[in-house]
């Protein structure tokens, strides 16, 4: 139960991600994701295209061109960024476009003392508000690259619980096609890694 309303969460199936990158991205928004026992709500997400986007790794990596290509729908996408930080993604195809989406940030909900244990904070707003933030909180690393949420292995992607208001804006941390209106946040939400 969150916020006194009765928990509906089901389940996420793959056919959720065999959809265009900018339909998974927002409705990804208010479910849960889970890891071992940390999870929390999605708050922040961004899409990425995987034609005609310069800013998604297809635009020059053979390699990214090979995982899409090569892998089911809702497969874990995981990347080193700047040589430091694991970002985490699920890939998205089979619908009008394929592509990934890119999980930003998470409100803590479950787990939290394992989170702050892997952050090295107490402050629950600081533990998963950006990319790298809630990987290192959730335990993902780069031994989960190609990884199938739907084949177990502890991951949990679950429905809402209650209908969520969305907010649109630009892609953020990025050099190329900053211009697309391609990332969505819970709308009020404090845990987002900046402000819509």
């Amino acid at each position: 139960m969150r916020d006194g309303v009765a928990s509906a969460a089901r389940s996420l199936g793959r056919s959720f991600f065999e959809r265009d990158p900018l339909i998974c991205a927002r409705e990804l928004v208010g479910c849960t994701l889970g890891f071992g026992s940390a999870s929390g709500i999605i708050v922040e997400t961004e899409a990425y295209a995987a034609e005609g986007d310069p800013a998604c790794h297809t635009w020059k990596r053979q390699g990214a061109r090979d995982f899409v290509a090569g892998n089911p729908p809702g497969t874990a996408y995981v990347y080193l960024n700047y040589g430091m930080h694991w970002l985490f993604n699920l890939l998205v195809k089979g619908g009008d476009a394929d592509g990934f989406v890119l999980i930003r940030a998470l409100e803590p909900l479950a787990g939290i003392p394992v989170m702050k244990r892997r952050r090295d904070t107490d402050h629950p707003v600081l533990l998963c508000n950006g990319p790298a933030k809630l990987t290192r909180a959730l335990g993902i690393t780069g031994k989960h690259h190609g990884c199938d949420p739907f084949a177990g292995g502890g991951w949990k992607l679950l429905s809402p619980e209650i209908p969520v208001e969305t907010a649109v804006s630009t892609r953020i941390g990025i050099s190329q096609a900053a211009d697309f209106p391609w990332r969505f946040t819970l709308k009020g939400s404090p845990f987002v890694s900046r402000p819509s």
